[in-house]
C-alpha cells in the first residue's frame, strides 16, 4: 500500500561478490533481524527507498483524512460523529510519526511536503476516490484500513527501527479504525432496504480500489525483491492481496453482502479464494494524477500548505526568540 510505485536508482539484488565490505556487513546485520538505526551506516538506495516509503506513508495518513473529514459534519448520530472525529484525529497523529520517522534519515518535513506538492511524491491510490454517501465511511473503515492493517501489521518487524517503532501504536489504532467502519457498515446492511442497497453500493465502488491499494502484482513490481531482502518490505504484494481477500469474503458473507466479482470461489486444493485482478490500468492511471479525486485532494493539501505558512512562520520566529533568549542568559 505504501511502496506504490516507488523508484529508486538501483534495481535487482546484489550478489553478495558485487557487494563492498560495508554492504555486506549491513546485509549481514539484516539478514540477523538486526534494527538499523538512523546514526548506523546504510547504503545511498536504503537510505533513499525509505524517505520514499516512509513519506508516501505519512502522505497517506494526512490525504486520507480528507474523504472521511468530508462527514464528520453529516454522520447520523452523534456518537458516529465523535468516533469519526476521534479517527479523523488518529490519521493526522500518523502522519505526524511517520514525518517525524523519515526526518531522522535526513529529510525535513518541509522538503516531503514540498515534494507532494509538485508531484514528485505520491500518496495512497485509495484516497482519489469519493465517498458519495454515509455508507461509504463504512467501507473505508471496514475496506480500506483492513487493507491498510494488512499490511502495516508486517511493517512492525520492518528493518528500520524508527518505522518500525511507529507501527506499533498506528497498528494498535489502525484496529480500531477497522472496527468502527465495520460496525458502520453492519449497521447499513441490517437496515432498511435502502440502507442495505446503499452498502452494497459503497461494496461493489470500493472492492476494486482496495484490491489496488497493496500496489501492483509482483511480476510488475520491480523493486520488490530488493525492498525484501533489506526486511523494508516483509510480504510481497500479491501475498497481502490474497490474504486480504480470503479475510474479507467470510465477512462480506457474514453482512449479506455480495463482493462484486464473478469470478471469486473458494479453491480447496489452495486453500485460498480465487479471485479477479483490479483493472490495473485504473491504477496506473490514478497513480499518474488522473482518479476521480486527484485535482480536488492536490487543492486541498495546497490550500492547507499555503493558509498554514504564517503559523510556521510564527513557531519559527517564536524558536529563534526563545533560542536567543537562552543564549542571552548564558
Amino acid at each position: 500500500m505504501y511502496a506504490q510505485m516507488i523508484k529508486t536508482a538501483g534495481t535487482g539484488v546484489k550478489d553478495r561478490d558485487e557487494m563492498s565490505e560495508e554492504e555486506r556487513k549491513f546485509q549481514d546485520r539484516i539478514d540477523a533481524g538486526e534494527k538499523i538505526e538512523p546514526k548506523d551506516w546504510m547504503p545511498d538506495d536504503y537510505r533513499a527507498t525509505l524517505i520514499r516509503q516512509i513519506g508516501q506513508h505519512a502522505h497517506s495518513e494526512i490525504v486520507g483524512t480528507l474523504p472521511e473529514g468530508n462527514w464528520v459534519t453529516r454522520a447520523p448520530t452523534l456518537e458516529r460523529k465523535a468516533i469519526l472525529l476521534a479517527k479523523v484525529q488518529d490519521e493526522a497523529g500518523h502522519g505526524l510519526y511517520l514525518y517525524c520517522a523519515a526526518e531522522t534519515l535526513g529529510i525535513s518535513r518541509d522538503e516531503l511536503t514540498e515534494d507532494l506538492l509538485s508531484g514528485k511524491m505520491k500518496y495512497s491510490s485509495i484516497f482519489n476516490y469519493p465517498t458519495l454517501n454515509w455508507a461509504d465511511i463504512g467501507a473505508v473503515g471496514w475496506l480500506v484500513d483492513g487493507a491498510a492493517i494488512m499490511n502495516q501489521v508486517p511493517l512492525q518487524r520492518t528493518s528500520f527501527g524508527p518505522y518500525s517503532r511507529a507501527m506499533i501504536r498506528i497498528c494498535k489504532e489502525e484496529s480500531f479504525h477497522q472496527r468502527q467502519g465495520y460496525d458502520a457498515i453492519r449497521a447499513c446492511a441490517e437496515g432498511t432496504p435502502a440502507q442495505k442497497k446503499m452498502a452494497q453500493d459503497a461494496m461493489n465502488r470500493f472492492w476494486y480500489p482496495a484490491l489496488m491499494m497493496f500496489g501492483p502484482s509482483d511480476t510488475d513490481s520491480v523493486h520488490s525483491a530488493q525492498s525484501m531482502a533489506w526486511k523494508i518490505k516483509i510480504n510481497t504484494n500479491d501475498e497481502l492481496r490474497q490474504k486480504f481477500v480470503d479475510q474479507t469474503v467470510p465477512q462480506a458473507e457474514y453482512l449479506g453482502l455480495t463482493i462484486p466479482d464473478p469470478n471469486l470461489k473458494w479453491n480447496e486444493e489452495r486453500g485460498h479464494y480465487d479471485f479477479s485482478q483490479p483493472d490495473w490500468s485504473e491504477f496506473f492511471n490514478v497513480i499518474k494524477g488522473n482518479g476521480p479525486c486527484n485535482v480536488d485532494r492536490m487543492a486541498a493539501r495546497n490550500k492547507a500548505w499555503d493558509d498554514g505558512e504564517w503559523v510556521r512562520e510564527g513557531m519559527l520566529a517564536h524558536a529563534r526568540k526563545k533560542a536567543a533568549a537562552k543564549v542571552a542568559a548564558e
